[in-house]
């Protein structure tokens, strides 16, 4: 598909003068899953993971589903705000469909984070095809704690998400019609100054958890390592130097996890799954900025950001760290936020979690300043100001 609107594009974009007021950085590309996706899925035709329904959306300025996973803004768009930009990037599938917005946006910034994607291409590909696609209902197979009577067909064709191999592909497409408009001089340079910001892990960690698999703790996590190395390098290869690297939050910790504990609490050894692949990103991205010259990352530790709320929420302003504020059943994890089988907290601020997985708008407000701001024991070696600031 891509191929009809190459040329039109790069005739555009030739004409076109950056300007990307008072941000930062000229451009900033936004790559991962459902914690920064701003409507990727929602592009999908053959992807239940969505969120394109209330009460998804409920604060956003329209109050209307964005296809963010939030109840409002997400953190991409509170770290795309602090840099200087009024908001995320738009989607990669939602430029290719729109020749006006596309031609001065490829300067500026796209998205191509997917919901539902990991750093491996296995990651999300147990998510499945649903006839008939308006028994929305069926959602809660995510809990994978319920019984269903809904039939469930395996989606041969792998598009239920974008796999962040995938996005890269995306990406260099975009790199490619860049060059060929404005010439791989400047297009090295517009790369080179502008911010790759990277969330993703948590789906990989939760579906080894949810699988039946034969790696060993030591084995999945080298797995996970490799295939990130993988993905930098490519990234590298395309002109990225400054990366914005999120870590995988303590995921059992959130509703859906709880669930698994008659006292609601956190899942154990998920959560050290995630410490120690924290440790282990840290070991790898020290590794890869000493061997690829020009490279430079600022690693958020998410894990850490957020036990620290977990440990005293009301230090944060927060006064439920357990259940979701949108669903349904114990913790209100059992059924997804989906009207009108949910129910909806009216006091969302006060709530870590919007849904059984994800974020409220408030925590991924506080993140995205915790990253971009934060002290070394929560993003390190630097924080996302000062990595803007290197040359």
């Amino acid at each position: 598909m891509a191929e009809r609107w190459v040329s039109s594009l790069s005739f555009f974009l030739a004409m076109v003068v950056l300007h990307s007021g008072d941000a930062l950085v000229p451009a900033m590309f936004i790559l991962g899953d459902s914690t920064v996706d701003v409507g990727t899925n929602s592009l999908l035709p053959f992807t239940i993971v969505r969120a394109d329904f209330p009460f998804n959306g409920i604060d956003f300025p329209s109050s209307e589903p964005t296809g963010r996973f939030s109840n409002g803004f997400n953190s991409a768009d509170f770290l795309a705000n602090l840099i200087g930009f009024q908001i995320s990037p738009p989607p990669f599938l939602s430029l290719v469909n729109s020749q006006s917005s596309m031609n001065k946006q490829f300067l500026k910034g796209v998205s191509f984070a997917s919901g539902g994607s990991g750093l491996l291409d296995t990651t999300g590909q147990f998510l499945v095809t649903l006839l008939p696609s308006e028994q929305l209902i069926s959602l809660a197979f995510q809990t994978l704690m319920i019984s269903s009577d809904v039939c469930f067909i395996w989606n041969n064709q792998r598009k239920g998400v974008i796999t962040l191999g995938k996005q890269i592909q995306q990406f260099a497409t975009v790199q490619s019609n860049l060059t060929a408009a404005i010439g791989s001089e400047e297009t090295e340079k517009l790369l080179s100054k502008s911010l790759f910001l990277i969330s993703t892990g948590s789906n990989d960690i939760l579906g080894h958890f949810l699988s039946i698999g034969s790696l060993n703790k030591e084995e999945f996590i080298k797995g996970l390592s490799d295939a990130y190395d993988n993905h930098l390098k490519n990234l590298f290869k395309l002109g990225a130097r400054k990366f914005a690297i999120v870590g995988v939050p303590p995921i059992g910790c959130c509703p859906f996890s709880r669930l698994s504990d008659d006292n609601d609490c956190c899942h154990k050894e998920m959560n050290e799954r995630t410490r120690d692949f924290q440790t282990t990103l840290s070991a790898l991205l020290q590794k890869f900025s000493s061997e690829y010259e020009g490279m430079k990352y600022s690693l958020g530790n998410a894990h850490e950001m957020m036990m620290n709320i977990i440990d005293d929420p009301h230090k944060f302003n927060f006064k439920d760290v357990k259940s979701a504020c949108c669903g349904r059943g114990r913790l209100n994890a059992l059924l997804p936020c989906l009207q009108p089988i949910a129910s909806v907290c009216s006091n969302r601020d006060d709530y870590l979690f919007w849904d059984l997985f994800h974020p409220t708008q408030h925590l991924s407000k506080l993140a995205a300043q915790t990253f971009y701001s934060g002290p070394p024991n929560l993003v390190s070696p630097i924080n996302i100001s000062q990595l803007l600031e290197v040359n």
